[in-house]
C-alpha cells in the first residue's frame, strides 16, 4: 500500500456515486463527471492489486469517502481489534476526506451475519455505541460520520426515539452523521411514522453527508407494505421528493447515489447523479 495521494479535506456540496470497479475507464474518461466517490472499506483492506491501483489513480482526480460496512459498532461484543487496524491502515494510506459507519450490529460472537440490523434504543445501548465510537475516532485520529439504519422492526424496550438516540451520541462523542434519505423512507414505511416529522426531529446540525438509493417493495405477513434497502433500482420519485425537504432542512450537502447490486452502466448512474445536482440548493 505505498504510494502518495492528493489531500483533500472535505467533500464538495455536490452528487457523488458510490464507486464501483466496473466504471473505472467511463469515470476517468468522462469530462464532466460527478464531483466525489464513496468506497466500501472492506472492499480495500488488502495489501495490494488492482483493486488499490485502481483507487490510488481515482483518488488524485476525487475526493474520497471511505463507508464502513463490517465494522458492527452497535454489536454487543468490542470492536474487532483487526478490523480496526485494517481500517486505519486503509484510512492513513488513502487519507479520505471523510469516514463513516453504519448504527447497527452485524456480529453474535464469533459469527459474522451478512446483514445490518437494529439495535434497542436504550441507555445501555447508548453508553455502549458511545464508547464504540470513541474507540473508533481514537485510533482512527478522525470524526467519523454515523449512518442511520434502516429498519423493519421496532424493539419494546426501547425507550428513547431514534432521532434523541443520534443526538445524544452526538453529544457524547461529537461525531456527525450519514443521513441516508431512503433509509427514512424505508423505516418510516415498515414502522408507520411521518418521515418529514422524522427529518425535523433528527439533528441535522451534525450532517455531514447525505445518501439516497433504491429500494424493493414487498409485504409482509399480514399484507402490510414492507420496503427492503436493496441498493439495486433507481432511486424512488418519493424519496427523491424526500431528498429536496431533507436539503430545505440542512442546506447544501455532499450527496452520494448508491448502488451496490444490479450495477446498471455508467450512464445510467450518472444520470442519477444528475438528478441530485438538480435539487442541491445554490
Amino acid at each position: 500500500m505505498d504510494g502518495s495521494h492528493r489531500a483533500f479535506d472535505r467533500l464538495p456540496h455536490a452528487p457523488g456515486i458510490g464507486y464501483k470497479p466496473q466504471h473505472f475507464n467511463a469515470l476517468r474518461a468522462d469530462p464532466h463527471p460527478v464531483e466525489w466517490i464513496e468506497v466500501h472499506a472492506e472492499n480495500y483492506m488488502g495489501d495490494g492489486g488492482r483493486p488499490l491501483a485502481q483507487l490510488s489513480a481515482l483518488s488524485e482526480q476525487f475526493p474520497l469517502s471511505i463507508h464502513g460496512v463490517g465494522l458492527s459498532i452497535g454489536g454487543e461484543g468490542p470492536l474487532d481489534t483487526d478490523h480496526l487496524a485494517r481500517l486505519k491502515k486503509l484510512c492513513d494510506w488513502a487519507k479520505p476526506a471523510s469516514f463513516s459507519e453504519h448504527l447497527a450490529w452485524s456480529t453474535h460472537g464469533s459469527e459474522f451475519l451478512n446483514d445490518l440490523l437494529p439495535l434497542p434504543y436504550t441507555e445501555a445501548t447508548l453508553a455502549r455505541v458511545a464508547a464504540q465510537i470513541d474507540q473508533l475516532q481514537s485510533t482512527l485520529n478522525r470524526r467519523i460520520l454515523l449512518e442511520n439504519p434502516s429498519s423493519y422492526l421496532a424493539f419494546e424496550e426501547s425507550d428513547l426515539s431514534e432521532t434523541d438516540f443520534l443526538t445524544e451520541l452526538a453529544h457524547r462523542t461529537s461525531c456527525g452523521f450519514l443521513l441516508d434519505v431512503n433509509n427514512v423512507f424505508v423505516s418510516s414505511t415498515n414502522l408507520g411514522y411521518e418521515p418529514l416529522a422524522y427529518l425535523r426531529a433528527f439533528p441535522t446540525e451534525h450532517v455531514g453527508e447525505i445518501h439516497v438509493g433504491g429500494h424493493d417493495a414487498d409485504h409482509d405477513d399480514q399484507g402490510a407494505p414492507l420496503l427492503i434497502d436493496s441498493h439495486g433500482t433507481p432511486v424512488d420519485n418519493q424519496v427523491w421528493q424526500l431528498l429536496g425537504e431533507t436539503l430545505a432542512l440542512t442546506g447544501p450537502k455532499p450527496v452520494l447515489v448508491e448502488w451496490d447490486n444490479d450495477v446498471p452502466d455508467w450512464a445510467v448512474l450518472r444520470a442519477e447523479a444528475a438528478r441530485v445536482a438538480a435539487l442541491l440548493p445554490a
